[in-house]
């Protein structure tokens, strides 16, 4: 495993980056505060994105899957859930997805969006849900603040409890462009990582009451006590 880690004794937090792929992030309880911050691989603005992760939580409040700040733009792109919808905001608007009921289960969560048509596909455990359009020409720029646990509503800060995000987040990627069908299958099998975010080789800073702890499911997702099935539909 590859990792470096410093620990400042005067600084509230843990600057790591690791190989992550057998770990998640746990977030115990209800926070203004905990959260950790993502470091990207690379610092260029975005015209195409695409996000991809594993999240399981016993929530049935609306919270905070992934938020991503840009300068002057506190919801450049965040992803949140409000049961039984998923909400993508790209550059302050928000686009609202209607999803299939929830279990008590891992969930595979892929969000691209492109600006050249400002189509946004939202992929749930390999399904593909009607798209929705936002922000058709626009760009990201290159100032970012990348944030899981938390949603921010300003750049890397104010924090609400109500929307923090309880249970386990894990294989968070992110690129710079939007994958196709064939990708994203790639990425839930495990073998296509991110060029933007990656979770194998994850810079992270943690703040709070947030721990890394081991993954305790199957490799292959499909393990005898789960209820979820992923396949790739289309």
């Amino acid at each position: 495993m590859k990792s470096c880690i410093l620990l400042l004794p005067f600084i509230m937090g843990t600057l790591s980056c690791e190989d992550m792929s057998d770990k998640v992030f746990l977030f115990p309880a209800p926070t203004a505060t905990a959260h950790v911050t993502l470091k990207p691989e690379i610092k260029k603005s975005l015209q195409n994105v695409t996000i991809c992760l594993r999240s399981y939580t016993e929530l049935n409040r609306e919270y905070s899957l992934f938020s991503m700040a840009a300068s002057g733009v506190d919801n450049a792109v965040l992803i949140c859930t409000r049961s039984p919808n998923v909400l993508i905001h790209v550059l302050q608007e928000e686009r609202t997805f209607k999803i299939d009921p929830e279990t008590l289960a891992w969930k595979h969560t892929c969000v691209t969006w492109d600006s050249a048509t400002g189509v946004i596909q939202l992929w749930v455990n390999g399904k593909l849900y009607p798209r929705n359009v936002a922000k058709k020409g626009f760009i990201i720029t290159d100032e970012a603040s990348i944030i899981l646990g938390q949603d921010q509503d300003t750049f890397g800060g104010k924090f609400d409890i109500g929307q923090s995000f309880v249970g386990e987040i894990s294989d968070v990627h992110m690129w710079d462009y939007t994958l196709t069908p064939d990708e994203i299958k790639g990425v839930m099998s495990g073998h296509i990582k991110g060029n933007y975010i990656n979770w194998n080789s994850l810079n992270y800073d943690i703040k709070g009451n947030v721990l890394v702890q081991p993954k305790l499911y199957c490799k292959s997702w499909e393990c005898a006590s789960s209820t979820v099935k992923e396949t790739i539909v289309g």
